[in-house]
C-alpha cells in the first residue's frame, strides 16, 4: 500500500522528515475495549473527502487523542515509523459541516497501525505493510501493518481499536479459514 501523495521531504540532522496527506491519531482510551495501548498510534491515509477527518472525530469522542489532521509530517527513530503534527496545525481538526475546531492533541506518537480509507476492504484480507515513503528509508518489515476500510460504517471505529490490538498483541488467527 501506498501513502497519499508524498510531500518534499525535509532533512534535518536527526533524520528525515515527509510531510503526507494523512491524520494522525493516538488510540489513548478508544481501544481499551479490545485491550489496544493506549500509546498506539494509528495513521489514517486516503484521498481528500474519503474520511479522514471524520473517523478521527468518532475516534476522539470515544477517548482517542489528536496528533495532526490532514497533514502529518512522518518520520523514523529506533527502526520505527513515527508521526507528528507540523507546528502550524497543531490541535485543529477539520468538522466538515462545523469548521476547524482547536483540540487538545498530543504532539508525536509512534504508528503501530496504518487504515487506508481509500480502497475498499477485502472480507478476509492478507496481512499487508504500509509502504513508507522512500526518503525515510525506512525497511517494508519494520513498517506498521495496513488495513483497508470504509470509514464510514458504523463500525469503523471499533475496527480501528480492534485492528490495533491485533497487530501489537498478536491477536491475528490466519491459521482458521471459515470457508
Amino acid at each position: 500500500m501506498t501513502p497519499a501523495r508524498p510531500g518534499k521531504a525535509k532533512s534535518s540532522a536527526a533524520a528525515p522528515c515527509v510531510n503526507i496527506h494523512a491524520t494522525a491519531i493516538r488510540l489513548g482510551k478508544a481501544g481499551a475495549a479490545f485491550g489496544a495501548p493506549a500509546s498506539a498510534g494509528v495513521l489514517l491515509v486516503g484521498p481528500s473527502g474519503s474520511g479522514k477527518s471524520d473517523l478521527a472525530l468518532r475516534l476522539i469522542a470515544l477517548g482517542a487523542e489528536l496528533v495532526a489532521d490532514d497533514r502529518t509530517d512522518l518520520f523514523t527513530r529506533n527502526g520505527a515509523l513515527w508521526a507528528r503534527v507540523p507546528a502550524r496545525i497543531a490541535g485543529l481538526l477539520e468538522v466538515r459541516g462545523v469548521g476547524i475546531l482547536a483540540l487538545p492533541h498530543v504532539k508525536q506518537v509512534r504508528v503501530a497501525l496504518v487504515a487506508d480509507l481509500g480502497k475498499a476492504p477485502d472480507r478476509l484480507p492478507e496481512p499487508a505493510r504500509f509502504a513508507t515513503p522512500a526518503a525515510l528509508r525506512l525497511p517494508l518489515e519494520a513498517a506498521p501493518p495496513v488495513i483497508s476500510l470504509s470509514p464510514f460504517e458504523a463500525s469503523a471505529p471499533a475496527k480501528v481499536a480492534a485492528a490495533a490490538a491485533a497487530s501489537t498483541k498478536g491477536l491475528y488467527r490466519e491459521d482458521v479459514n471459515p470457508n
